[in-house]
C-alpha cells in the first residue's frame, strides 16, 4: 500500500469563506477577467470527492472509483475533497473559490478511507486520465521508493500530452523529495507559508520545480464543510489550478512548455539562498510569459 502522506494530521475545522489566502497569494484573482480555466479537464487521483458539496457540485464530472467500479468516487476520507476545492471550488456567495473555478474536475478514487492505495491502482488512474484525455492530473501523494511501473505510466502520460503535478512530501527533508514528484516528467511542488518562505514541513531539493502556498489552507471538506489543512498536497493543488487557467487560453501547450513557463515566471523565494533557482508560483507572471511568445 502507498500511504497518502502529504496532508498533515488533524486539520482544524473553520468557517472562513471567500477567496482563500493561497489563491490570492499566487495572483489568481487578477487573471480571472482573462481566464477561469473554462472546461479544462482536471483529473484528481486521490480519495474521491464530495459530490454534494455546494462549492464543488457545479465543477464535477463523474470520474471513476477504482476501488469499486459500481460506485461513484465518493470521498470517505476528506483529502480529495480538499484538493478539489483549491483547484476549482466555485461558490461565490457562501463558500470558497478555487484557483480555476470553471475547470472541470474528474475525481479518480484510488485511495481508501485511510488514505492508502495500491501502486497498481494509481497506475490505473494515470492510464484512465490518458485514455479520457485529461489536460492535467493532480497527484497529491508520495512514496519513498522508486517504482518502475509508475515511472513508465508517468512517462507515457507526458508523451501523451497529459501533465502530472505531484507533491514533494512532508518530511522536512533537505536534498530529497518523494516519488512520483522526483520523476523528471512531473511538476514537483514544495510548500510555502503566508510570508512566502519555504514551509518547515516541506521536503526540498533542486528537483523541485516550483513552490506554492501549502500552510493553513482553507478548502472544501465532506458534508458541505470547510477545513484548514497544511501540506505539500495543498501546494500541489494550487499549481494544478494555475495550469488549468493557462490551458484555457493556450490549450496547445505541451507538458514541457508548461513546466518551463512555470519555472521561468516563479517569484524568487524569501531568505532561501540554497534554493535560488526555484521560486513561488505566480499566475499573472505565468500568463505574461506565454503571451510574449
Amino acid at each position: 500500500m502507498a500511504p497518502l502522506l502529504h496532508a498533515l494530521p488533524q486539520g482544524m475545522i473553520v468557517t472562513e469563506t471567500g477567496i482563500p489566502w493561497g489563491v490570492k497569494q499566487i495572483g489568481a484573482p487578477e487573471t480571472w477577467s482573462r481566464t477561469t480555466g473554462h472546461r479544462v479537464k482536471v483529473g484528481i487521483i486521490d480519495t474521491g470527492v464530495d459530490f454534494s458539496h455546494p462549492d464543488l457540485r457545479h465543477s464535477l464530472e463523474p470520474g471513476i472509483n477504482l476501488l469499486d467500479r459500481s460506485q461513484m468516487p465518493y470521498d470517505d476520507n476528506g483529502h480529495g475533497t480538499h484538493i478539489a476545492g483549491t483547484i476549482a471550488a466555485a461558490n461565490q456567495l457562501h463558500g470558497v473559490i478555487g484557483v480555476a473555478p470553471r475547470a472541470r474536475i474528474y475525481p479518480i478514487k484510488a485511495f481508501d478511507h485511510q488514505g492508502s492505495a495500491f501502486v497498481s491502482d494509481i497506475i490505473l488512474g494515470i492510464e484512465w486520465c490518458v485514455y479520457n484525455k485529461m489536460d492535467v492530473v493532480n497527484m497529491s501523494f508520495g512514496m519513498h521508493t522508486k517504482n518502475q511501473s509508475l515511472l513508465r505510466a508517468v512517462n507515457n502520460a507526458h508523451r501523451s500530452g497529459v501533465l502530472i503535478v505531484a507533491s514533494s512530501g512532508n518530511d522536512g527533508k533537505i536534498g530529497h523529495i518523494d516519488y512520483p514528484a522526483r520523476y523528471s516528467k512531473t511538476i514537483a511542488v514544495g510548500a510555502t507559508n503566508r510570508v512566502g518562505k519555504v514551509a518547515s514541513f516541506t521536503n526540498r531539493s533542486r528537483l523541485i520545480d516550483v513552490f506554492a502556498p501549502g500552510e493553513r489552507i482553507v478548502s472544501t471538506w465532506p458534508r458541505g464543510k470547510h477545513r484548514e489543512m497544511s501540506g505539500t498536497s495543498m501546494a500541489t493543488s494550487h499549481v494544478t489550478g494555475a495550469i488549468a487557467l493557462l490551458l484555457a487560453i493556450r490549450p496547445k501547450l505541451t507538458p514541457a512548455q508548461i513546466k518551463a513557463c512555470i519555472q521561468k515566471s516563479a517569484v524568487p523565494l524569501r531568505n532561501s539562498k540554497a534554493l535560488q533557482s526555484v521560486g513561488e508560483l505566480n499566475v499573472a507572471r505565468m500568463l505574461k510569459v506565454v503571451e510574449r511568445k
